[in-house]
This record gives C-alpha cells, structure tokens and sequence, in this order.
C-alpha cells in the first residue's frame, strides 16, 4: 500500500513544505511506502528554501485517475519469437494461461499466441489435415521435440520446410508415393522395415525415423552414409512421434494478426471501455520502444490501485489533485474552513485554526514524541513564516509563535531574516506571466452550487503592479470564462504595508456589492487585509449570501 501525502492544486510555500515534513513524520513513526507530492509546480521561492535546507521537491503527481500501471501484471511470462510450440504449450499448460506474448530478443512485443491457435495447428479440421504434415522449423528443433538419436548423418539448424511422412504402407504403395512428393524435403517416420527405409534412401529423402526405439540394420546405415541421409531413432512410437513432431513449428509463425495493446499510464476508464468491446484474452501493455513491461487481464480491471491519500493544507475536492474523491482518503490536516468533505469510514481529521497546516505538522511532531530534523524544520519554519507573513497576518495565533520560536531554535535560522529571504525572492509579479499569476496559488470555492477562484501573491511593494494590472484582469477574465466560473479574484498582497490590492472579474450583480474603495475598473484597495482564508473569503461568502435569489 502507498500512501501519498499531498496538498492542493497550485501548492504554496505552506503546502509542500507540510507535505514533505508530515511524509516524513508517518515514515518514521511507522507508515511503509509513504511519498510527498505536490499537485503543481513549485515557484521560486519555494525552490529557494528546498534548497537552503537541502530537501529534494516532492513528486509530482497530476492525475490520481487509475491507470493501467497500478494493477498490471508485472512479472510476464512471455516466450521468444524462435521457441517452439512444443515448449510454449508446456509452459502454458504449467502456468495455466490461455495464451503467451511473443518478444525478440530486445524484449519488444511482437504479438499474442493463443492455445487455440496452438490446438489448431495441432487438430486441424479435416479439410486443412493434409497442410498439417508441412512444418516449417529446423529439422534440429524437430528430433529436439521426441528426444531423437542420430545414427547416421547431421541435423541442420536452418529453418526449413519440412513435410512429415509415415511409411505404413507396403513397398509398392510407399514407392509409388514417392513419386508424387519432393523428397529432399521428405522426413519418414518409419517402424523397423528395412525394405521401406531403403526406398527412402535410394529416393534421397531429408531424414528417416526409426520409431519405438527400434534398432537400424548395417546395412541401411551402410547405404543412408553413403546416399547422404541422416537417420534418427524415436524412443516413442510412430504415432507419439510424429505428434511431438508437429511442435517444432517457431511460435513466431503463429501469432495471434490482430491485438489490443495500451501502455502503462493509459487510464483504467478507457481500458475497461475498450476491453468490453474485446474478445482477447489479455492486453499486453508496451512502453513507448514497443518493449514488454506487463500484461492485463480482465480479470485485472477489477482490482483497485493499493493507495490512499493524506490532504494537507486543504479539505475541499475542488481543491484536490485530479482523481483524488476516487482514492481512499485516510487522514487531513487543515487550518481553512471545512468544505463540506465525507468520508465512507472515520479518519484522522485535524482541522486547527492555526496560521498554517506547517504549525500542525510541527504540533504532530510533538504529539508522537518525534525529535524534528533540522532540514524539516527548516521546511516547516518557511512554511509558517509564508503563509502568516511572518506572524504579521490576522491568522497567526499564539500556537503558531511558540512553534516557530521552537523550530528557529532546532535551525539556528532567524525567522524574520529567513522572512526577508522568502519575500525577496522571485517577485511573482516580475518572474510570472500573468497566466501564471492567476493559477501559481489559486483556490476553488463551491458555495451551494456558486463556483468561484481566489488567487493570491505576495509581494514586497507595489511598484510593478501599474503596469502589469492590465495584463493582470485580461488573464483573469479569461480565466473566469474558460472555467465556467460567477467571478475570479486575485489577492495582491504587499506584505511590508499589510495591505492588499483585490482583482475581479465576473458576474456584474456581484462585482456591484463590493464597497471596498475602488483603485479603477475591477481593482479596489483593501487596507489591512492581507488573509484571503480569514479575511477576504468570508467578506466574498458575505456578498454572495447578499444577491438575490436567482
């Protein structure tokens, strides 16, 4: 089982850094196979302290959708191009399959031998029995598959065609036969008729097989040197003989002409789609080189993926990684409101109105008795001085103090210096298209049934912000438009005047309700508000209480 922790789309400072300092607190306390992830890209100033305390970014994952690769078989059996059908229905009958993929010898995935396609070749129907004396296959591979003796001659390991004949007729009959066929490609599986073999001799056929473990006269063996024929003994009889025979054929020579293949990020819906539709029997599941990496079986599709998700620093499905409500959700650490999340069984909800989830993570330290590490506390330390502006926000707390004077002392980091190195880092407004901007930290609300973004940047001052504003209320608009949203806002935050610009664009009944003073079209200045979870969304869920009824 995996468990993945992981905070919301487009992460901020807060969001990884708890999620990496969490993961690590389930690994050590217990937890297998527990990975950090993120659900966006990281920015600057997030790149900036996952390098000064030496922590490598959390995974990212886009898309928690089920696919292929998580219920795959990855331990295949396969058989070689050039094996024979012999050894491949032993190895099915063994295994219990109903068919093989076929690779050459680069691993790459050639097709699919079936076991009906096996029995086929080896119980034709009548009309087709006289193709199934021809075999194609090295007349080496052919004695390989009855355990055969060579008495006189050499086997060839050429691929030939080779039509099989039984002499189980009289001499006259088996002479007159002859005539009618090629004999260089002839091999006879003949008992101890010294008179039939010599016919064969004398017509030059590919090979003789003396059957039943018989015996081969001198003189035949005398007369077989010296025509150039290669003589082998059979321990079986002739009929068992000529059976094993029939599985020399290369399975190369018997793949399945058409097959459903997908790769191992396909999603699981479109498989099941597709392999309704089908009558194979497995899917082989090929990487982009055409390379074997693991087989599906209908049987597989009905398994779940092994994993289950820890949300911090968020608790609302809008605002989780795509595919996450079809993941089992075991535990959530939060400090926003709560969403209206549920869950199918009780979990390890946290939800504490601190000023970041990084406060709780450290507090989760202390509840299991677990020392934190100077590089996660460090994480933990920026997570915390970001998402409060350094103690400065209206969300800071008493907790949220002590924990970051408990996490300085364990760094030996100041945190209003680690502060000025956050802040000063990467203006988003400089480093950001305006595109980037609205989605680098950008929050879904649904609020019975009115869907709506909050974005938010911090920066140090104002100064880039005239000529950018424009730009700024293009992109949101448009992003409002393409997400069907009633309005997009983006948070402009100087974090040294504590004050904020607020950007809006939607629908004009609810744009008229704003009464914060206005700075120009769609732009008002909201002085002293620099939360967008304890300030600004609540005033936003105020004016939308306020419109009338639609």
């Amino acid at each position: 089982m995996q468990t993945i922790v992981i905070g919301h789309k487009n992460p901020d400072m807060d969001s990884i850094c708890s999620a990496v300092a969490y993961a690590h607190l389930k690994r050590v306390t217990g937890t297998p196979n527990v990975i950090a992830a993120r659900a966006g890209n990281t920015n600057e100033r997030v790149d900036f302290v996952l390098n000064k305390f030496g922590v490598e970014p959390p995974v990212f994952i886009s898309d928690l959708s089920a696919r292929v690769c998580d219920v795959m078989e990855r331990n295949v059996v396969y058989v070689h191009a050039d094996s024979t059908v012999y050894d491949a229905l032993h190895l099915i009958e063994q295994r219990r399959l109903r068919g093989l993929p076929v690779i050459d010898g680069e691993m790459r995935f050639l097709g699919l031998l079936s076991a009906f396609k096996i029995s086929h070749h080896l119980f034709p129907p009548r009309e087709e029995a006289d193709a199934a004396r021809v075999i194609t296959a090295p007349l080496s591979s052919i004695v390989a598959t009855f355990g055969g003796t060579v008495v006189t001659g050499e086997l060839e390991n050429e691929t030939a065609e080779h039509l099989l004949m039984i002499g189980a007729m009289s001499a006259d009959t088996f002479a007159e036969r002859l005539r009618h066929h090629r004999a260089a490609r002839l091999v006879l599986f003949v008992g101890d008729r010294d008179d039939i073999q010599m016919l064969a001799i004398a017509a030059k056929v590919r090979a003789i097989v003396v059957t039943g473990h018989l015996s081969v006269s001198p003189a035949v063996r005398e007369a077989a040197a010296a025509g150039g024929v290669t003589i082998i003994t059979s321990p079986c009889d002739t009929a068992t003989t000529v059976d094993l025979a029939r599985g020399a054929v290369r399975v190369g020579r018997m793949l399945e002409p058409e097959y459903l293949s997908f790769t191992p990020d396909t999603l699981l819906d479109h498989v099941r789609e597709k392999a309704a539709h089908s009558a194979a029997f497995v899917f082989p599941i090929v990487d982009e080189e055409g390379v074997l990496v693991g087989i599906l079986a209908k049987s597989n599709l009905l398994k779940t993926p092994e994993r289950q998700l820890i949300l911090v620093d968020h608790n609302e499905l809008s605002q989780a990684v795509k595919g996450a409500d079809k993941v089992r959700i075991v535990e959530i650490l939060d400090h926003h409101r709560i969403g209206g999340f549920a869950s199918d069984s009780p979990i390890l909800f946290w939800n504490n109105p601190v000023g970041s989830t990084s406060t709780i993570v450290a507090l989760c330290y202390q509840q299991a008795g677990v020392p934190v590490p100077r590089a996660m506390a460090g994480l933990l330390m920026a997570g915390l001085i970001s998402d409060t502006l350094n103690l400065a926000s209206p969300t800071a707390t008493p907790a949220d103090r002590l924990v970051l004077e408990q996490l300085a002392q364990i760094t030996g980091v100041d945190p209003a210096q680690l502060a000025e190195e956050i802040f000063s880092v990467g203006s988003p407004l400089l480093t950001l298209s305006p595109e980037q901007v609205i989605t680098a930290d950008c929050k879904e609300y649904d609020e019975d049934g009115t869907r709506f973004t909050v974005s938010q940047i911090e920066e140090l001052s104002f100064s880039h912000f005239v000529e950018k504003q424009d730009a700024l209320l293009e992109a949101l608009e448009g992003h409002g438009r393409s997400a069907r949203l009633f309005f997009a806002a983006l948070l402009v935050t100087d974090i040294n005047t504590q004050t904020s610009l607020l950007l809006c664009c939607g629908a004009p009944e609810f744009l008229h309700r704003i009464d914060f003073p206005a700075r120009g079209p769609n732009i008002w200045e909201l002085t002293g508000v620099v939360s967008r979870k304890k300030q600004l969304l609540p005033y936003l869920l105020q004016c939308i209480a306020g419109l009338p009824p639609a």
